[in-house]
């Protein structure tokens, strides 16, 4: 069985090295939605100065999109409101149509293989180099969050990017262990939040529907 990375673990030694330093990092943090924005945020707020950086033209169909959009920039107000954060979000317009050129190879793939690993890079790298051009000391994802998503492809497709972007540190996390996810949920729950029932892309929300139909 292959070794996992503890992430979560790596992820506090980064934090004890940060707070030695008297001024916050700005962190550039890629997020899908508002539900899986809700803990990443309450984690890392406190240690960071955080902008959330809004790339996912992979949504399907595009009234989707910017549900998620929305949802997110509610919750973003209960944010502030509760914790006393103010994030600014960076919106990448949306273009499903030349997004999935690079994913329809894959259609017939079920989740959770290369398809998803491609997403996965192709919003990172985009992450990426706005982080990296626009004075942003790390980067990361709300992702890890997901129980359902790779947390250890996703820390080893950022930290292959980290050395593409010299600018620019990988936060590595797993924002799902400790407690994390299930704190995620209570607070969707208290926030009424919208919570989307497939990841995303045009091959899941066809999935989703047939299981539905079933």
């Amino acid at each position: 069985m292959e070794n996992k990375i503890n992430y979560y673990k790596k992820s506090l030694q980064i934090l004890d090295e940060i707070q030695k330093s008297p001024a916050k990092p700005k962190l550039l943090l890629h997020a899908c939605c508002g539900p899986c924005s809700t803990y990443p945020l309450k984690f890392l707020c406190e240690y960071f100065d955080v902008t959330i950086f809004f790339n996912n033209s992979n949504i399907y169909p595009a009234d989707e999109y910017y549900r998620r959009l929305d949802e997110l920039k509610k919750f973003l107000g209960y944010f502030e409101h509760d914790f006393g954060h103010h994030v600014e979000v960076v919106e990448v317009p949306y273009d499903n149509e030349t997004y999935m050129k690079d994913l329809e190879p894959y259609k017939d793939q079920p989740e959770g293989q290369t398809r998803c690993f491609i997403c996965y890079e192709k919003r990172l790298n985009q992450a990426y180099e706005y982080a990296d051009s626009h004075g942003f000391d790390y980067v990361t994802t709300v992702m890890t969050i997901s129980r359902f998503k790779n947390a250890q492809k996703l820390n080893e497709i950022g930290q292959k990017l980290s050395e593409k972007f010299k600018n620019t540190k990988y936060f590595l996390s797993d924002f799902k262990k400790a407690g994390g996810m299930e704190e995620a949920r209570q607070m969707r729950i208290h926030y009424d939040l919208y919570n989307q029932q497939y990841c995303g892309c045009k091959y899941s929300y066809e999935n989703c529907l047939t299981i539905l139909k079933k």
